[in-house]
């Protein structure tokens, strides 16, 4: 954990497929995490047991939530409850700032 995180303290991680994250700050209790994608890049349907909230900084999403489907873009927001199946499928090349409580582990191992 670092109480201040610079830009370039942390590098990004290639996740194929068009996307990348970076994990901006984190304790045991929360993480923010920087998520970008090319045009047609998939997040693809997952879940998890950790609340988050995801905020588009820029470009357009299709996020979906246990089959229910909304188109989102810079300046909106969604909360999606730990457990429920999620994902997104990016409409224009953007980023995603996404909070997760707890902090996701696996992101760091």
């Amino acid at each position: 954990m670092q109480t201040f995180t610079t830009h370039e303290d942390m590098a990004w991680i290639e996740l194929g497929g068009g996307t990348r994250r970076k994990i901006r700050s984190y304790n045991g209790d929360i993480m923010l995490v920087e998520v970008n994608f090319d045009d047609g890049a998939v997040g693809s349907d997952h879940s998890h047991p950790h609340a988050q909230i995801s905020y588009v900084l820029s470009g357009e999403f299709t996020y979906h939530i246990e089959g229910v489907a909304h188109t989102m873009k810079a300046g909106d927001s969604i909360v999606v409850d730990g457990g429920k199946v999620h994902g997104c499928t990016c409409l224009k090349a953007g980023t995603l700032l996404d909070i997760f409580t707890p902090m996701r582990e696996d992101f760091v191992k």
